[in-house]
Parts: C-alpha cells; sequence; structure tokens
C-alpha cells in the first residue's frame, strides 16, 4: 500500500461548511482518495478534507506555538 499521512478516517460528527476548490486541487483530492480506498472502492473524497486541515494544523509550527502563547496567556475578566 502507498504510505499516505492520512490512513484511516475518524467517526465523529461533522459540521457542516461549504468550499469552493481549485479544479486542480479537486483532482488530487478524488486521487488521494482513489489511493486511501484502494480496492474497497470509492470513498467521498469531501471525508479527506478534515483530517488533511489536521495534520496541516498539527505540523505547522507557528500555529503551534501561538496557541501555546494564547493559551498561556492570563485571561482578563
Amino acid at each position: 500500500m502507498t504510505d499516505l499521512k492520512i490512513r484511516e478516517l475518524p467517526d465523529e460528527k461533522p459540521v457542516k461548511m461549504t468550499v469552493a476548490l481549485p479544479p486542480d486541487i479537486h483532482r488530487d483530492l478524488l486521487a488521494y482518495a482513489a489511493l486511501l480506498s484502494g480496492k474497497d472502492g470509492a470513498m467521498d473524497p469531501a471525508r479527506l478534507v478534515a483530517p488533511m486541515l489536521r495534520q496541516f494544523m498539527m505540523s505547522d509550527k507557528g500555529f503551534a506555538r501561538a496557541r501555546r502563547q494564547v493559551k498561556a496567556a492570563p485571561s482578563e475578566k
């Protein structure tokens, strides 16, 4: 099997959003879904968006640093 960063999708209740993707991103998302599905058949590529965003945000060191600073800051009342 191809070594993909997204291996399985959590079964969580989603929050609906509508987004517009450029055609090249949509084609890549379809290809990624096909690779992840393998012989099981095609999966809905929209299910990949949340795990991909999560992976991106987890790998963004600047975002992690900023979140730690916000959490560490004393709250004002």
